[in-house]
This record gives C-alpha cells, sequence and structure tokens, in this order.
C-alpha cells in the first residue's frame, strides 16, 4: 500500500509544471518598461546594475508621466530613434554611467549634448549596431520585445534636416508622428533553474 501512495504521489508530482516545483528562492522579478506608440508595442529590461541613476530616473519620469503623448522626434535611418526632451530647465541632469553593454540592435541609451554628463530625459534605441558609440553613451537597457515595431518606426517617411555649426548631425522628422502614447513600468516573474 505504502509503495501504491508513493507512486501515485511521484505521477503527480511529474504532471506539475517544472516551474511549479521550483522554490520560492528560483523566482526572481525583472523590471521593464512597456512603450505603446501608434507603431505597435516595444519592451525593454533595464540595466540597472551598469546604470543605476539613469534607471531610476528613467523608471520616475515614466512613473510620473513625463514620456506620454511625446514622439520619437529623431528617426535616423539605420542608426537610431529618439525621443525626449531638453526644453525643460527644471529637470536635471545624470552623471554619465558608460559600461560593458554594447550598441547592438534595439539598445536603449542615454542621449546627451557634447558634455558627458549632459543627459537628462532624451533616450534613444539602436535601429542597427552603432559600436562607435560603445563606451561614450550610458547605455541603461535592451528591447526584448517589439523588433518589428522598432524596425516599421525606422522605415518611416522622413524631413532631413541637417543640424550644427556643420550642418553634420542628422535630426530627421518623421512625417507622420510616431507617439508614445503610454509609458508604464511594468514588474515580469522568471524562474531560474
Amino acid at each position: 500500500m505504502k509503495f501504491i501512495k508513493l507512486l501515485i504521489l511521484a505521477l503527480v508530482i511529474s504532471f506539475i509544471p517544472l516551474k511549479a516545483q521550483c522554490g520560492p528562492d528560483s523566482l526572481k522579478f525583472l523590471e521593464t518598461c512597456q512603450l505603446e506608440t501608434n507603431y505597435g508595442i516595444m519592451t525593454f529590461r533595464f540595466f540597472e546594475d551598469a546604470a543605476p541613476l539613469t534607471t531610476a530616473k528613467f523608471k520616475k519620469l515614466v512613473n510620473e508621466g513625463f514620456y506620454d503623448s511625446l514622439t520619437f522626434y529623431r528617426v535616423v535611418k539605420d542608426h537610431v530613434i529618439q525621443a525626449g526632451t531638453n526644453i525643460d530647465n527644471d529637470i536635471q541632469t545624470v552623471q554619465a554611467e558608460f559600461n560593458q553593454y554594447p550598441h547592438v540592435v534595439g539598445t536603449v541609451g542615454l542621449a546627451r549634448s557634447e558634455h558627458p554628463n549632459s543627459g537628462s530625459t532624451e533616450f534613444y534605441i539602436c535601429l542597427v549596431p552603432r559600436p562607435h558609440l560603445d563606451g561614450k553613451y550610458t547605455v541603461f537597457g535592451q528591447l526584448m520585445e517589439g523588433y518589428d515595431v522598432l524596425e516599421k518606426i525606422g522605415n518611416t517617411e522622413i524631413v532631413e534636416q541637417f543640424v550644427g555649426e556643420d550642418k553634420n548631425i542628422a535630426f530627421h522628422t518623421p512625417k507622420d508622428p510616431v507617439i508614445i502614447e503610454k509609458a508604464t513600468i511594468e514588474v515580469i516573474n522568471y524562474f531560474v533553474e
């Protein structure tokens, strides 16, 4: 009889998904940012370990609704899409947190001027690998979902503009606005085996 009880218990346990058998220490939480745009949804994870100041500031701005209704005002094919604004002088800048994360497709970084510590609200997402930016800009996230949306935005029709003293900076603006309708911080659960 004891053998039959053990056999039944073993069969029941074998039908429980492996993830449900993991202990509470195996459950991990990951904060992500979801950007709901008029082109679709993109979700990225944070690199809080490498850019804690930038990540904290970005999350705070998202939670305050700062990015809601802003646009990706800069779309440079085979480079980046960029959103945010530096118009509000009350928003403090963030100390640069250059790190080991490379600029690959879907990398999320903090835009800045020539001064390394000038980043504030503007961020970019790479459309293609941009290794010349590695170690020169703060990388604070990586796209997890929505690569098709990123590609769609990257291929939108633009109004070409070049700015700067030498007219060498591309600030191409989408002909039809690419709007961040809502930005939210989401927590997802995952298991570590």
